[in-house]
């Protein structure tokens, strides 16, 4: 009894733990301590549950599980310590796949055991199903966001399909939990299935969405982790999944509203699957170029300067560049605030993250709905490596496929300077009604090396 007492404290303890650091992950001056702080009730749960179970466990298992423990520490410090920040989209996207194999894993190790609990095999089953569904989605959004699968693939009524397996997946879940069947083929083919549809779910989907799909996944990663805790009545596990299946959820839910999208159009929709074919009106008009010198005296004889971040800064590793720009125009008087759009980059925060690593001061990230009216007042507005989320075709053409998605207003300011490598369309594919504006012009070449040459031309004025 003691024993209990003492393991249902350290659950208590790691539940308040991963609810104190999800608060302060809400905010980036305190987010490092908050994954610190829920990071130890992490370890206080794991630590807990091995040496204060009830059942007697030999040396040899013991030996076993810490190794595994220390073999997983070394492959995902190593993993994190050393990825890029361009990656970094991709790499969350590989570790939600693990939580949802693990889920999975779970599922088929456990059945055998609980055979004579309608109760405990619908928990394995939830947890199974949404686990692998989580874990094969998961590995398809990696390989889209590293460049494996370039393109969406589309068959013929894709939806009519995916409803049908769907549909086939939770016939045979209902079969499993009802009927309770010995023999563990019905819970593989469960698995097999649940692992088709996770494909056949993001396969379609355009890169234009991978911000949202990431979201929803990790979301179902958190339910299947807490049906897990359901399963073992372990509440850290509960309270963890909970927490990260709702979160997941509310983040999904405020990403489509920041698109003026719903969750189904998102998913059945396959938006961003254009292809760059040009889908919607074509532009045209005329493209002004600027040299590096000429942006220097726009930025260094401005009032009010917005700098609107995106992927291509993250490919061009200019968020220490743009940092260095950012402290010497203020040094000369200049205001300098950062214009950040939900989606932005290839992850929820991913903008967020990228200027945090370059000490850029939180104070100076604005939200989309408190910049976009500030831009009528902004002298010049420089756009480093963002396209669809500052393309006016979402307010002026119906045709578009992102009509309707709230972008940062970056037209209405006095002079815009876009920064990137050349005229190719954005992730949704399709063209930029920015870049043929009177008042933009555009800076071609490396973002690092452009934003570089601005620095000195600035310092020489």
């Amino acid at each position: 009894m003691e024993t209990q007492g003492l393991l249902n404290l350290a659950y208590l303890i790691a539940a308040v733990t991963f609810m104190v650091g999800m608060k302060m992950l809400g905010s980036p001056k305190t987010a490092r301590k908050g994954n610190l702080i829920a990071a130890f009730g992490m370890g206080l749960a794991i630590l807990a549950t091995i040496f204060l179970h009830d059942k007697e466990v030999s040396t040899l298992v013991y030996t076993l599980i810490f190794a595994a423990i220390a073999f997983g520490t070394a492959i995902g410090w190593y993993i994190a310590v050393k990825v890029e920040m361009t990656k970094m989209p991709e790499l969350v996207s590989f570790f939600n796949g693990m939580g949802g194999a693990t889920a999975a894993l779970i599922g088929l190790l456990e059945y055998q055991h609980y055979t004579d609990s309608s109760y405990k095999i619908a928990m394995i089953v939830a947890g199974l199903l949404i686990g692998s569904i989580s874990f094969s989605g998961s590995m398809i959004a990696w390989a889209k966001l590293n460049g494996t699968m370039r393109k969406p693939l589309r068959l013929p009524s894709y939806n009519v399909i995916n409803i049908v397996i769907l549909l086939a997946t939770l016939a045979l879940a209902v079969f499993i939990i009802i009927n309770r069947p010995d023999s563990p083929v019905y819970l593989y083919a469960l698995f097999a299935l649940a692992l088709l549809y996770g494909v056949m779910f993001v396969v379609p989907i355009g890169g234009a969405d991978m911000p949202v799909v990431i979201s929803l996944l990790n979301s179902f990663t958190g339910l299947a982790a807490a049906f897990g805790g359901f399963l073992y009545d372990n509440m850290a596990m509960l309270t963890g999944g909970v927490l990260v299946g709702s979160a997941g959820t509310i983040l999904t839910i405020a990403m489509t509203k920041a698109m003026n999208r719903s969750l189904s159009n998102v998913i059945f929709g396959a938006f961003g699957d254009t292809g760059g074919s040009g889908e919607g009106k074509t532009s045209g008009g005329t493209v002004k170029s600027i040299n590096p010198s000429d942006a220097a005296i726009l930025l260094n004889y401005a009032n009010n300067v917005v700098i609107v971040p995106g992927y291509g800064l993250a490919v061009a590793q200019a968020q220490h560049a743009i940092h260095e720009l950012e402290e010497l125009l203020e040094s000369k008087g200049v205001n300098v605030k950062y214009a950040i759009h939900p989606v932005a980059g290839r992850m929820p925060g991913h903008m967020n993250v990228l200027l945090a690593e370059a000490n850029v001061d939180y104070d100076k990230l604005v939200d989309m709905d408190d910049i976009n009216p500030q831009f009528k007042n902004t002298d010049v507005v420089l756009v480093v490596g963002a396209n669809d989320v500052v393309n006016p075709a979402a307010k002026n053409d119906p045709s578009s496929p992102i009509y309707g998605m709230p972008i940062l207003n970056v037209d209405e300011a006095k002079n815009v300077i876009v920064l990137k490598r050349s005229m190719k369309p954005g992730y949704a594919g399709i063209e930029n009604e920015l870049f043929y504006n009177p008042k933009t012009s555009m800076l071609f070449g490396d973002a690092k090396d452009s934003i570089t040459k601005i620095i000195n031309e600035v310092k020489n004025m």
